[in-house]
């Protein structure tokens, strides 16, 4: 890691690179890089569908002053409550091979996407939008990056900037989803191996 940020750190000084980000790392990882070359942002999944960043990563990243750039915040599109437990893909897509996205693991998360298509109602908004507004309201060095390739999704994402969400909001969102048990693990098990180094 040392020697990556090392690298990173002429690149920097020959002004061929700017800033110096890094993605899935673990905060072991993180620490030895910034100690060489302050990092500037991380990049990896946080969402109300995976929120074990908030056990280390969140804290080294405040800690060191680090920017956060939360990929698929909106749980692969599952929290946009677009995808049900009837939802079929094509079978090129990623989600085949991911265990949250088994039959039964969406089955039984369901119960999240109902939680934010709740509170989207009183919002007059929509799951997605609530999703992304509760991620914005967690840090002010937060900055999801949603992915689509659609137009209106890209509009109804940028709303989620608009929702404000009240402090007994969050401990509403907050105390409900202490109560939900998300089934399926993030990856399968040799992708996963990867992550956090």
């Amino acid at each position: 890691m040392e020697d990556v940020a090392g690298t990173v750190k002429e690149l920097i000084q020959e002004g061929k690179v700017k800033h110096f980000g890094m993605s899935e790392a673990g905060a072991q990882s993180i620490r030895k890089a910034h100690a060489v070359q302050p990092v500037t942002a991380l990049q990896s999944e946080y969402s109300l569908w995976w929120r074990e960043p908030e056990k280390e990563i969140l804290p080294t990243l405040e800690e060191l002053g680090i920017g956060f750039v939360p990929f698929s915040p909106l749980g692969k599109g599952f929290l946009t409550g677009a995808i049900n437990a009837d939802t079929t893909f094509d079978k090129t897509d990623f989600r085949n091979i991911v265990p949250r996205f088994s039959t039964d693991a969406r089955t039984a998360n369901q119960v999240m996407v109902d939680l934010l298509t709740k509170i989207a109602q009183e919002k007059e908004a929509t799951p997605a939008q609530i999703a992304l507004a509760w991620l914005l309201a967690q840090k002010p060095w937060i900055v999801p990056i949603p992915g689509t390739t659609k137009i209106h999704r890209l509009e109804e994402n940028i709303g989620g900037a608009d929702i404000e969400l009240t402090t007994e909001d969050l401990q509403q969102i907050e105390e409900a989803a202490s109560k939900i048990k998300i089934e399926g693990a993030r990856y399968p098990e040799h992708l996963q191996k990867r992550v956090g180094n």
